[in-house]
């Protein structure tokens, strides 16, 4: 019997209820291109094939591979694994026809918002994502202008994604069990963005320049790359900490700040 790994960040789902809640959740069709990261021991994995009757897994864990093709060999090559680090992986490569994918996962603690960014930078090729996570992380993706877990994950989240956390998932529905909860989040990708950067990598740097130093205000904290007087001007306070901040506003300072750099060459 394969054993969880520490250095792998797994913890394998068993709760059947759990699972069966998860499938309803995704709803998957057998016209969906789903895919599956980390599907560790196949639970979740089993009743996706069940439903949809094909799916895409990404591993890391090279003694899962041959354990998964004999439990799922009667799929053939409706049921494809590559033996990867998600983190490294190009999304776009699955993408054969005109379908979007609908990507699905128990993601590590370890690396769950590291991978989640670079889920994003696909968001046009996906038509949604279920993912189970730490529930602190989902808090983050979720929150908005002054709520305490409000930052840098959930405002480049909300960019790109309609966000809703669905339901809590206690450590007993894992084995091993972890040591804290975990939730089951949607992520849908915007079809047109309600606001879009003229400059995208703009935005994560303004984003990541106003974080820097949550308990300052804007003023202190953007003073690498603007004074306060031109936060004034585009109607933004810059006594502000940058919690207080909506999308729209990261947006409008992002797209100054662009238009500034092109105007400087």
């Amino acid at each position: 019997m394969h054993k969880a790994r520490k250095r792998f960040g797994q913890n394998f789902l068993h709760d059947h209820g759990v699972i069966r809640r998860i499938i309803r959740a995704i709803a998957p069709h057998e016209s969906d291109h789903l895919v599956e990261i980390g599907p560790g021991l196949g639970a979740l994995t089993e009743e996706l094939l069940a439903e949809a009757g094909a799916l895409d897994a990404i591993e890391l864990d090279r003694d899962l591979p041959p354990i998964l093709r004999t439990k799922f060999f009667r799929y053939g090559d409706k049921f494809r694994i590559f033996e990867t680090d998600a983190m490294k992986f190009d999304f776009a490569t699955l993408c054969e026809d005109d379908r979007r994918l609908r990507v699905v996962g128990n993601l590590p603690y370890n690396i769950s918002t590291q991978l989640i960014f670079h889920l994003l930078s696909h968001a046009g090729r996906i038509q949604d994502m279920h993912f189970m996570l730490q529930k602190e992380v989902v808090d983050r993706m979720a929150a908005g202008p002054g709520e305490n877990n409000y930052g840098r994950l959930g405002i480049m989240t909300q960019y790109y994604c309609q966000v809703e956390p669905l339901f809590i998932v206690p450590p007993s529905a894992f084995d091993p069990a972890p040591k804290v909860d975990s939730a089951i989040i949607r992520l849908t990708p915007y079809e047109t963005l309600p606001f879009e950067a003229q400059d995208v990598e703009t935005l994560k740097t303004v984003v990541r320049t106003a974080f820097s130093q949550r308990r300052k205000t804007l003023r202190n904290n953007m003073k690498p790359m603007m004074s306060g007087d031109e936060l004034e001007a585009l109607e933004i306070d810059p006594g502000l900490r940058p919690e207080r901040l909506t999308l729209e506003q990261f947006v409008r300072i992002s797209d100054y700040l662009y238009q500034q750099k092109k105007k400087n060459g």
